[in-house]
């Protein structure tokens, strides 16, 4: 309870500094798919409800108004897993944590803890916000450095519809993200990134299609990083209650820079164990895959694709 509390506490004076706009959002589609909207219960304090103090404890009743909002957002989707590299279009509460173990073309091997993933929360019907940490990243055997990479700082999600699997099964969310060049001097593109996304997918019974098309757009130095094309598509099925075995392409081409052309496809065979419950409304998820690039590589005048092979291994810990 204390790590609700705490949770509860930084989304409550979050809110309070929102404009009252921010809790908005697009209304959803499709039969059933906004009944939750419809849901009778107090309005979340930020909107200006108000309590008797001497009766409530108001960290506790944010936490608890704010937790109904999740689970009525969550209950108007589609109930999939995330995909180990596909973002997907589902709204999501969880802390999340990745690792990376990359053999490079030229010999060498990055390390990538953490894999730029955080806390996300859902704080409207409609919206998630990703509040991601920074990687650590660790370079062996060729030009050996190790320190922090760039900032994925922020990511918003505003799904636009949505119906779960008694009413259709399918989504539709845009993303934005922003990347910070924080980065020690091995590891930075020295420049800020933004991201616009657009993601979808459908399910059919126990199985699921989910995918992204994003254009991660540096607003410095384009001629050496380049504009790129990024698009993930996830094949998953569900299988008895907690396996959720998953095959990935995840396809990448650059518009210009210095990979101007240039094609990069990764397949990515996986399994996600989940959810297992740890207490009311937490449960825990991990989950393991294997990515290997499938196009030709190239040395001149970068290094193409950009790793030939990448273990993955995520933990996660839903609320």
């Amino acid at each position: 309870m204390a790590i609700y509390r705490t949770l509860g506490a930084i989304l409550f004076f979050g809110c309070c500094c929102a404009s009252p706009v921010a809790a908005g959002g697009f209304p959803q589609m499709g039969e059933g798919a906004g009944a939750p909207q419809d849901l009778t219960m107090p309005a979340p304090s930020y909107l200006g409800a108000t309590s008797d103090p001497e009766t409530t404890d108001p960290i506790g009743d944010f936490w608890e108004r704010w937790q109904e909002i999740a689970r009525a957002a969550k209950a108007s989707q589609p109930d999939w897993m995330t995909p180990l590299a596909t973002v997907t279009p589902r709204l999501e509460q969880e802390f999340r944590s990745d690792q990376f173990f990359e053999q490079m073309g030229n010999g060498g091997h990055l390390n990538v803890y953490d894999g730029g993933k955080g806390l996300e929360v859902i704080p409207t019907m409609t919206n998630e916000v990703l509040i991601n940490l920074p990687p650590y990243e660790e370079r062996t055997h060729v030009k050996q450095a190790s320190g922090w990479g760039d900032w994925p700082a922020v990511t918003i999600k505003q799904r636009l519809i949505s119906a779960n699997k008694e009413n259709g099964d399918y989504i539709v969310t845009a993303f934005f993200g922003v990347q910070a060049p924080t980065g020690e001097v091995p590891f930075t593109n020295d420049a800020w990134i933004v991201t616009p996304t657009l993601a979808a997918g459908k399910g059919w019974g126990d199985f699921d299609i989910q995918a992204t098309v994003g254009v991660p757009i540096p607003l410095e130095h384009e001629n050496e990083i380049g504009t790129s094309i990024v698009t993930n598509v996830a094949f998953q099925y569900h299988i008895a209650k907690y396996f959720w075995p998953e095959f990935e392409v995840n396809y990448t081409h650059w518009a210009d820079g210095e990979r101007s052309g240039k094609d990069q496809v990764f397949l990515t065979p996986g399994l996600i164990l989940g959810r297992f419950k740890v207490c009311d409304g937490s449960n825990l998820i991990v989950g393991a895959g294997y990515q290997f690039a499938v196009t030709p590589k190239t040395t001149s005048p970068v290094l193409t694709p950009m790793y030939d092979s990448n273990w993955i291994l995520t933990t996660r810990l839903s609320f």
